[in-house]
């Protein structure tokens, strides 16, 4: 089945002006936050450390991807080889798959873990063949490939020598990617662990995204970037200095309804053309009716943020659902 991705992909090539959006679903926190990945089991106990299982996650990609209204579905390569290879639900789906392709030690989030305050080092759990071709059933049987997108992180902490090790990995990575038929997308998170005060961050990280394209020859570029969204100018500083960038934003931590809409339409409305979340989609009430409203505004169907929470409450109250927060609080930022 042809890919709405590739789809819009060629658009904005041809006119980076026009009107089309990827929206993509990041199911891939397996890979960083171990127990607490699937979100807090808000069905079945209001207790703070009860979380959903590993199934309920999965459950939870086969009903967004059956929907059909997100164009990526980020997963981790475990998943991945259930879903793609052995149930083969995207083969009958417009929803490209993709895998995460490598975990940096920043994003490692365990439970009483250190990680995160030390300088990201590059890591690579899976390999390329496992992710393209699903080697599955413990035999090493190669199936067809069904896979060729994925997710690669970098993250730049104002230091030489870690900012070269990561450099040096990605360049590892986009030979090897390039060599076995993988296309990427880039992750750009900001500094986790500065080694050296940063002034001005959203521009630090601009001109680093922009310093390594630079030196990247077209047929091992990145599909296009996902980074955070520190706000129009910075996006439309990045946007303007290069039409042919696609450039993303990520969702970041879950908070109010209205944060997760009012971020998509301003990031939007200053020149991003895709947006990929993870704890907003996987924490909100209902995630069908939550992906519904991000696409609607992402396809500009829907103009004001508010009131598109505003729908969204009504579509809540029209499926018995009680919302986290009552709308006057759900329309402010957290």
């Amino acid at each position: 089945m042809q890919k709405s991705l590739d789809e819009k992909l060629k658009r904005i090539a041809a006119d980076p002006s026009c009107k089309d959006f990827v929206l993509a679903d990041a199911k891939d926190a397996d890979m960083a936050a171990g127990v607490a990945a699937p979100g807090k089991c808000f069905e079945r106990s209001s207790s703070s450390n009860k979380f959903r299982s590993l199934q309920d996650y999965r459950e939870m990609i086969r009903s967004n991807v059956e929907q059909g209204l997100v164009d990526i579905m980020l997963m981790s390569a475990s998943t991945s080889e259930l879903l793609t290879f052995e149930e083969k639900i995207f083969d009958r789906s417009a929803v490209t798959p993709a895998v995460r392709l490598n975990d940096t030690t920043d994003i490692w989030l365990q439970a009483s873990g250190n990680y995160k305050s030390q300088p990201s080092l590059p890591f690579r759990s899976t390999t390329l063949e496992e992710v393209r071709f699903g080697k599955t059933g413990g035999e090493g049987d190669i199936q067809e490939s069904r896979v060729n997108l994925g997710l690669y992180s970098i993250t730049f902490n104002n230091d030489s020598s870690t900012d070269v090790n990561t450099l040096s990995a990605y360049k590892e990575f986009r030979t090897e990617s390039e060599e076995k038929g993988i296309r990427h997308f880039l992750e750009v998170f900001a500094p986790n662990c500065p080694q050296a005060p940063i002034e001005d961050l959203p521009r630090f990280v601009n001109d680093s995204i922009i310093r390594t394209l630079a030196g990247i020859t077209r047929s091992s570029r990145p599909l296009f970037l996902k980074i955070p969204y520190f706000g129009p100018a910075a996006m439309e500083q990045l946007v303007s200095y290069d039409s042919s960038l696609v450039v993303g934003i990520l969702g970041g931590a879950a908070g109010t309804t209205f944060d997760a809409f009012h971020q998509l339409w301003e990031a939007r409305k200053y020149g991003a053309k895709a947006a990929l979340y993870g704890r907003m989609i996987n924490e909100s009430e209902h995630q069908l009716t939550f992906i519904q409203h991000l696409r609607w505004l992402a396809d500009a169907e829907m103009t004001d943020p508010k009131e598109a929470v505003r729908s969204y409450h009504g579509s809540l109250a029209k499926l018995g659902i009680e919302p986290f927060r009552d709308l006057e609080s759900d329309l402010r930022t957290s």
